[in-house]
């Protein structure tokens, strides 16, 4: 088993319908057709929606996604209309909401590598390919790629997990030209913002994307570039060979699955709340992340 442990009952909102509850988002529509996404507080791992939030992560993931948009301006169209709380939301909505255009999604999860860890790793100590691409002999865990690559990914339901794909199986899916044009954006966008945060002394080992259709537009949508949806690390102690430290949440997958949580992850027994050290110490990477990129304190 796997999903929400407790799953949260959708505030009701005038003017606003809701959509859909997401791992981390909750999605409305307003009463003009645009989409209004929040991102709470909640913390998933392991396929599980905890029972524990971490405090002003929803924040952190909005407000990192912002300054990212705005740095990628020149190259990807995004879907923010505005980050304006509606009328009658509750005031906890501030500095977590995005207005967004609604666009035709599109249901892969654009997935960019520029180094090999995670589920790359895996195929590549069996098969030597990622996703089905070839990739040279001697690479360890944390090698540095020749070059960026695409590797994408099938979207799963809240409770499942993300299925790696290949490029032909996606093309074969939404089409050769559409294919095309997400694995050119997601290399473009990946690159600059890999360079942006080496700048900063981070590596962005992999992150992934989501893009959706605005008339014949393709629109960079969803949240970008945040310790959620990428593999930030310190470039100061970056060591191939071994687990890399992070800016994420390895602080709670690390204590779920040591005896101190007491939880089986093979069990179908749900994961037990977080201690509050893990808590304090995780909100602290996700605050790290946004104040080491963006150049600004959080508050």
């Amino acid at each position: 088993m796997s999903g929400f442990v407790e799953k949260p009952e959708p505030i009701q909102v005038p003017g606003l319908v809701h959509l859909h509850t997401g791992k981390v988002r909750d999605l409305y529509q307003n009463e003009a057709g645009d989409l209004v996404m929040v991102a709470s507080d909640r913390m998933s791992a392991y396929d599980w929606v905890l029972p524990t939030e971490i405090p002003d992560k929803g924040r952190v993931l909005t407000q990192l996604s912002l300054w990212w948009f705005d740095q990628l301006r020149d190259l990807a169209v995004n879907h923010v209309i505005g980050t304006e709380v509606p009328e009658g939301a509750p005031a906890d909505w501030a500095g977590r909401t995005l207005v967004c255009k609604s666009l035709k999604m599109v249901p892969v999860e654009c997935v960019a590598r520029g180094y090999l860890t995670g589920s790359g790793l895996a195929e590549y100590q069996q098969s030597r390919t990622v996703c089905g691409l070839a990739l040279p002999e001697g690479l360890v865990d944390g090698s540095e790629l020749p070059a960026p690559i695409f590797t994408p990914a099938t979207k799963a339901e809240v409770g499942e997990h993300d299925e790696n794909v290949s490029y032909e199986e996606v093309a074969r899916r939404i089409g050769a030209e559409t294919a095309a044009q997400l694995r050119q954006a997601t290399l473009a966008v990946y690159s600059r913002a890999r360079d942006i945060a080496r700048e900063r002394g981070i590596i962005l080992a992999d992150t992934k994307f989501e893009f959706g259709f605005d008339g014949d537009t393709l629109v960079l949508a969803d949240e970008v570039l945040t310790p959620d949806s990428s593999r930030f690390w310190p470039a100061d102690t970056w060591q191939p060979g071994r687990a890399q430290p992070s800016y994420d949440k390895q602080f709670v997958r690390d204590w779920l699955t040591s005896p101190a949580s007491g939880w089986d992850r093979r069990s179908e027994q749900p994961p037990p709340p977080l201690p509050e050290e893990v808590v304090a110490a995780t909100r602290q990477k996700y605050v790290e992340a946004y104040e080491r990129l963006t150049g600004t304190p959080w508050s």
